[in-house]
């Protein structure tokens, strides 16, 4: 029949067509190649198919899209739109066929996008759910072998789709096999995990106890260890009560000792002081009317007995306060003892001297009486000459000092050489121990001296104190040691000329450099000189030794005296390089003048005697009345005058009043004239200041008190 002529013709076409070139093999699914990678693609038609389908009737053509539709009742609709109409031109149909193509693969990337992510959601679906390949559409052919070719395809695809099925269910069994393995094996690890958290537990648990045990016994250990230091504190207070007790017991003992040699050093101490008041009274001078002594050498041996009666009566007035005498209380209670016997045994001697002295001066009496008558006539004859001298002196200035003031001068002179001379062996000593001894007693005299300054008054009253106990004889600490007068007997008569010598010292050192430092050494000097009459004596003769003007004296210049000599005793100093400079000399006049005028008008505030001053304003009165009883001398006369004045013209006025103005009166127009015309024109300075001083006096009427002068404000310092 020309119909089926026409659908073999039409299957050849597609036989010969890429889509009917497929080759079926049984054995892809044992290659792993894919089952339905030729039914995926989309079926295409050769262009002599659209030729092909024109020829076909429209009847026959539905006929055969019937029997395709009831061969495979699970085509899907796409195929009914495979037919062609033959009346469509090729160009229809080949549009038909692009637009299937694309529909078909973009309903096949759905599906397959769909299966995806149901696979994802549900992995344990049923295979059943998964959609299968798109059918391809196709031209059903009435040919039996097309037909069972057809069949034959689809059971393989149907043997295929379930061993697909087969194969995804074993998947997805092994896939959740393997997740519960995964979730056993994950719960297993939980469950290690915890047990592993439980056993770090315990063991922190464990270890926590193990160090509260540890620190438990270590707390223990710390307890025992200090129960074992309190047992050895209590142990070493137990040692150190019993030493204290022992200790106690051996100062108790000792104490009961020291009391019975002390009450034993206090009788030794009363007995030394019985018989040093028994021998003092030896050196009485009212026990000695028989003795051929001189009243000076017996008022000496009585001064230094009742010294040494006075240190061992301070050494037992401490013993009355309840004390015991010391050991060095006891040397010094029997060094003064020793110095009692030997100064009765100088006194004996000296008294036997005496007496064979005067059996020597009673044998030359007689020669002198014969010598005496023969010299009577020639002293009568000298004697008229010297009144006759004298008288006409009177007529005029003096060019020295009066007689009575030169004896006053050289006794004291004497006295300070007889001093000297007195201390000679301490001087001169040689053993160490004399000489360190002789050291310090000087330290002791000087160095207080050289601590006065007008800081405070009570300042002054310990230096002064200080002084007095060593010319007391008790003991001072000097340099951190202590001495005393009273260890050697030629102590005192060394203390004081030094102490003596100090003084002046300052005056020609200190107060020429500052005026002001007159006065506090003026008032601790006439202090000591009122207490220790000795002292005063002492100064009187170092000052008038180193400045003869405060005699006032000139000396004059001997035969065969050398000039350096000469101008050493008018108070200048010479050495190797020569005489010092005049206004060296002047300065240091000036300072011995004005300690000179201090000295004269003051008196200790704390004196406890009642009176003038030792040595009073009555000597500054003779002096002035003297110097202008004498020929000026040239710069040293107007600087004296002045110095003396400045010091102490205000005490001097307030003394005599008119007669003291009269007094100054007399100098302005009198005795000034006369410096005037001894005065050269380069030593006109102190001149002029006097003048100056004189006229405002006088014009005044008034002289001020000295600058530095100490008032009672200062003593309360």
């Amino acid at each position: 029949m020309p119909s089926e002529s026409l659908r073999w013709e039409t299957l050849q076409a597609l036989k010969n067509s890429p889509k009917g070139k497929i080759s079926f093999d049984p054995f892809w699914l044992e290659r792993g190649e894919p089952l339905l990678a030729g039914c995926k693609d989309s079926p295409s038609l050769s262009p002599i198919a659209g030729v092909i389908l024109e020829r076909l009737s429209s009847a026959p053509l539905q006929k055969s899209s019937s029997f395709l539709g009831s061969r495979s009742g699970d085509s899907s609709p796409v195929l009914s739109e495979v037919s062609i109409s033959s009346t469509g031109s090729v160009a229809d149909v080949s549009a038909r066929t692009a637009a299937f193509s694309a529909a078909a693969s973009v309903k096949n990337e759905r599906e397959q996008s769909l299966s995806d992510k149901v696979k994802e959601e549900s992995p344990e679906a049923d295979v059943s759910g998964v959609s299968s390949p798109t059918s391809l559409p196709a031209i059903s052919l009435l040919s039996p072998k097309a037909m069972e070719m057809a069949g034959c395809i689809i059971k393989v695809q149907e043997e295929h789709r379930e061993k697909a099925k087969l194969a995804l269910r074993v998947r997805q069994e092994m896939q959740e096999k393997l997740v519960a393995a995964v979730a056993s094996a994950e719960s297993e690890q939980l469950k290690r995990f915890e047990e592993l958290m439980e056993l770090k537990q315990r063991q922190e648990y464990q270890s926590m106890r193990d160090m509260m045990e540890r620190e438990t016994k270590e707390s223990i250990g710390r307890q025992e260890k200090l129960k074992e230091e309190q047992r050895r504190r209590i142990t070493l207070v137990n040692l150190r009560l019993r030493e204290a007790e022992q200790q106690r017991l051996r100062e108790a003992e000792l104490e009961r000792q020291r009391q019975a040699e002390g009450r034993e050093r206090l009788r030794s101490l009363n007995s030394i002081q019985e018989e040093i008041l028994q021998l003092n009274q030896l050196l009485e001078p009212s026990t000695q009317t028989k003795t051929d002594l001189p009243p000076a050498s017996l008022s000496s041996y009585s001064t230094r007995g009742n010294q040494l009666c006075s240190q061992v009566s301070e050494v037992v007035r401490k013993t009355a306060e309840g004390n015991f005498p010391s050991l060095e209380d006891m040397t010094v209670a029997e060094r003064a003892l020793h110095e009692m016997r030997a100064l009765i045994r100088l006194m004996q001697e000296e008294a036997a001297n005496v007496r064979e002295k005067k059996k020597k001066e009673q044998e030359q009496e007689e020669e002198r009486r014969k010598q005496a008558e023969l010299l009577a006539k020639q002293e009568g004859e000298k004697k008229a000459a010297q009144l006759a001298k004298e008288k006409a002196q009177r007529k005029g200035l003096q060019n020295s000092a009066e007689d009575v003031t030169l004896k006053w001068y050289k006794d004291l002179q004497e006295a300070a050489s007889r001093c000297a001379q007195s201390f000679e062996q301490l001087s001169s000593a040689k053993d160490g121990q004399t000489k360190k001894l002789k050291l310090e007693l000087q330290k002791a005299a000087t160095i207080p001296v050289s601590q006065i300054a007008s800081n405070s008054g009570s300042q002054l009253r310990e230096i002064f104190d200080k002084i007095d106990k060593l010319l007391s004889g008790r003991p001072v600490v000097s340099g951190g040691k202590s001495v005393s007068t009273s260890q050697h007997p030629q102590g005192l008569e060394f203390a004081s000329y030094k102490l003596a010598e100090k003084f002046v010292k300052q005056g020609e050192e200190e107060v020429a450099s500052h005026h002001e430092a007159a006065f506090p050494i003026a008032v601790v000097a006439s202090g000591v000189w009122e207490l220790h009459p000795q002292v005063g004596d002492l100064i009187l003769a170092h000052l008038h030794k180193k400045c003869p003007y405060a005699i006032p004296h000139y000396p004059p210049m001997k035969e065969g005296t050398p000039v350096d000599e000469y101008q050493r005793i008018l108070g200048y100093r010479v050495d190797d390089s020569g005489v010092e400079g005049q206004d060296s000399f002047l300065k240091r006049m000036s300072g011995m003048i004005r300690l000179y005028a201090a000295i004269i008008q003051l008196k200790w505030p704390y004196s406890s005697k009642q009176g003038p001053v030792p040595h009073g304003l009555n000597h500054g009165w003779r002096w002035l009345a003297q110097m202008l009883n004498m020929e000026p001398l040239a710069d040293v006369t107007a600087t004296l005058l002045f110095d003396f004045l400045e010091v102490c013209g205000n005490a001097l006025m307030n003394q005599y009043r008119s007669q003291f103005w009269k007094l100054i009166l007399l100098l302005k127009e009198e005795y000034f004239p006369r410096i005037e015309a001894v005065t050269s024109s380069g030593q006109m300075g102190s001149v002029i200041r006097l003048k100056q001083f004189l006229e405002t006096s006088l014009q005044r009427r008034q002289i001020s008190p000295p600058r530095g002068q100490l008032g009672s404000g200062f003593w309360r310092s």
